[in-house]
């Protein structure tokens, strides 16, 4: 990782961490920088979720990206996955999202995905952070060179398109509940759901700008349980803010995570001989109830860093067709290159329809540990990990837990936290232990 991006892009408090003067200069740069050896004046793609700052962003970006001579092709708000689509399908030299996901909303992001549909190379990264340092110069564009803005709501609306082409099955009679958590499903989920002739019942798609995963959507669940109860409804989908994942909800109103989804869709890929390799890629943080499911059904798995960044490098690399995180990033790389929600809530209703059985069903070979994930906000992340006394506390837990379970200490890849998990026989153990090893944590001064 660089200076400024992470694993997910340049992210932190608007105007704090995250300035408008940072994105005039990464507009600059990637402006100048996809314009220079090709001939013709580069094109540039953006979208934005629903944050307030996220207006600002935009403009700042479009002002550095046209002062090197780029033209910005603008979607307004929409999701992650769709400028991923839309910068490979429509042939433009990069793409820039404005978002900072499940974070609250005076965070904010820009995440720069290249030609293809991928996350930006690390190359390519380090150069904008030289120029953002002033390592760089690079020259401003003059007369005939200076870029435009292009309204491109098109390009979103090609998307809402491709999404509905995906899957052959009609949901006439369904009763679906989506939480668009405020964030930029609100533009995109519904219509998709209509068009396939759901009865689709949407909750927190009155964004503000301040209420973006605000008490809703994938990391605030609890709402969509109830409301699925209480409306009787067949299955429930919630994104996070920038809709790149999805969570469900069965009709009984208990959660399905992205582990479940892995399972339920691999499954459905192996009995029709699409599950190439016979291997879905999981992160560290998938549960040990995923495994012991996947060893049932025969089916092989390999384990990634956390971030959807590195299970897509080993997909491609490999050469599988399914992975993801159990936070709900789930690729299917037949169809996307990044993590989709909505994408994935389709593709969970086709297993739906397909076997005619109700989520509940589809996810109940998954008995999955207790977990419980604990995040400390610390001074230094690397200081905190390393410190000798933290490590003898967590090797302590490690072994009390023997083959009963496990504990897992890392480094955030987008905030200053260190994230304690542990799965155990119950939630009581669990809770202990995250907390001895976080007290070591504090008594180390670590805390921020």
């Amino acid at each position: 990782m660089g200076k400024y991006f992470g694993t997910d892009g340049f992210r932190g408090e608007a105007n704090v961490v995250l300035t408008y003067e940072h994105a005039v200069k990464i507009g600059r740069y990637l402006g100048w920088y996809y314009g220079k050896n090709a001939g013709k004046k580069a094109r540039i793609v953006i979208g934005k979720d629903t944050r307030r700052s996220s207006y600002m962003f935009e403009y700042a970006l479009c002002a550095g990206l046209t002062a090197s001579g780029a033209d910005a092709y603008i979607m307004h708000v929409t999701t992650t996955p769709s400028v991923s689509y839309i910068a490979r399908t429509d042939k433009f030299d990069c793409g820039i999202m404005i978002s900072a996901s499940h974070n609250p909303y005076y965070d904010n992001g820009i995440k720069l995905i290249n030609s293809n549909g991928e996350k930006m190379d690390e190359e390519t990264i380090l150069k904008v952070e030289d120029y953002i340092d002033g390592k760089i110069d690079i020259p401003l564009a003059a007369r005939e060179e200076i870029g435009r803005t292009v309204d491109y709501v098109a390009g979103r609306n090609r998307y809402i398109g491709y999404l509905i082409s995906m899957t052959k099955y009609s949901f006439t009679g369904k009763r679906i509940g989506l939480d668009v958590a405020n964030g930029a499903a609100w533009s995109i989920a519904k219509g998709v759901f209509d068009a396939l002739g759901a009865k689709t019942y949407v909750i927190n798609d009155e964004p503000d700008g301040f209420n973006i995963n605000n008490g809703c959507g994938s990391t605030h669940i609890e709402m969509l349980q109830k409301y699925v109860v209480d409306n009787e409804l067949d299955v429930g989908f919630a994104y996070d803010g920038d809709a790149d994942r999805c969570l469900c909800v069965d009709e009984k109103g208990n959660v399905v995570t992205g582990d479940h989804i892995m399972y339920i869709y691999g499954n459905y890929m192996k009995e029709r001989g699409k599950l190439l390799n016979n291997t879905i890629v999981t992160t560290v943080m998938s549960n040990f109830g995923l495994y012991k499911a996947l060893d049932k059904a025969g089916i092989d798995y390999e384990k990634t860093k956390v971030g959807d960044k590195y299970v897509y490098e080993n997909m491609v690399q490999n050469g599988h067709r399914i992975g993801g995180e159990q936070s709900g990033h789930i690729i299917f790389t037949k169809y996307a290159t990044t993590g989709d929600g909505i994408l994935t809530s389709l593709k969970m209703m086709e297993v739906m329809l397909a076997k005619e059985k109700p989520l509940s069903e589809l996810a109940a070979p998954c008995v999955f540990y207790p977990q419980v994930l604990k995040n400390v906000r610390v001074k230094s992340k690397p200081e905190a990990q390393n410190d000798p006394e933290v490590q003898a506390a967590v090797k302590k837990v490690a072994d009390a837990l023997g083959d009963e379970g496990r504990i897992l200490v890392r480094e955030s890849g987008t905030e200053p936290l260190i994230r304690v998990m542990v799965e155990a026989k119950s939630d009581e153990l669990c809770e202990k232990y995250v907390d001895e090893v976080i007290e070591v944590i504090k008594a180390r001064g670590h805390v921020a």
